[in-house]
């Protein structure tokens, strides 16, 4: 049986959601308010809310779960090439956190393949931009000739990162920004990043699922660890993911 909640009740422990068997895999609970505080509670537990528009807050824990370890992370030889192009072209940049609340509704509008609609519901998009001014969403970003053409935000506790959604207005700009988040989570010793769901464009980067209950002691120890430092550009970090950011011709 499902459960509720209300906002003074604790989210249940992910153990207790929905099994392989159930029509709603990984379910654990309705109920309450996304809020800052909320939002806290559960991603340090591995929880996170995903319902679309007229339905109540759905909290879920997938198991097995989706994760990328920035060490796997795959740089295609098109990518590269693009990264490259990008990285010499004036007016081409990467930022972090300059247009959050602009990425995030990007990330709401932009259409895709096989859905209808967009769980990113405006209550998500007030409760994620209250959080980023605590200082634990942020959005990594392309820019060409000072227009937003890319990007994603992301969820950062301790040293545990959890990708939400990208969006791209030009060709590889989301996967660019995703590139450069990859490289600034190597910079500063994040080790993995929770990708919620199984997609095969997840795999294509290096993905890949591993148990609930592997997931869960990750994060024992991450999540409590000094954070991230600050998330901001630094052209350094591309060496990382062995691209040289030459702004030469």
């Amino acid at each position: 049986m499902l459960t509720w909640i209300d906002d003074g009740q604790p989210l249940p422990p992910p153990a207790e959601a929905e099994g392989a068997d159930s029509e709603v895999p990984g379910l654990l609970a309705a109920g309450g308010r996304v809020t800052p505080r909320r939002l806290e509670e559960a991603y340090s537990q591995g929880i996170f809310p995903w319902y679309g528009p007229g339905q109540p807050v759905l909290w879920w824990s997938p198991d097995p779960r989706m994760v990328l370890a920035v060490a796997d992370f795959r740089v295609s030889h098109s990518l590269r090439k693009s990264l490259r192009r990008f990285l010499r072209t004036p007016g081409c940049e990467v930022r972090f956190d300059s247009a959050f609340e602009q990425v995030m509704d990007a990330c709401a509008g932009t259409p895709r393949p096989g859905q209808d609609g967009t769980w990113i519901v405006p209550e998500m998009v007030a409760a994620y931009c209250a959080w980023h001014r605590h200082g634990f969403v942020h959005s990594a970003e392309t820019w060409i000739n000072g227009e937003l053409a890319g990007g994603l935000y992301f969820v950062c506790i301790g040293r545990m990162c959890y990708g939400e959604s990208m969006f791209a207005h030009r060709t590889d700009a989301s996967k660019i920004a995703l590139a450069a988040f990859v490289a600034a989570c190597r910079a500063r010793g994040v080790a993995l990043v929770d990708c919620q769901q199984n997609t095969r464009h997840l795999a294509s980067f290096g993905a890949r699922e591993i148990s609930r209950t592997a997931f869960q002691q990750h994060l024992a120890a991450v999540v409590p660890a000094t954070p991230a430092l600050e998330w901001t550009y630094d052209e350094s970090a591309w060496d990382l993911l062995g691209i040289t950011a030459d702004r030469g011709p």
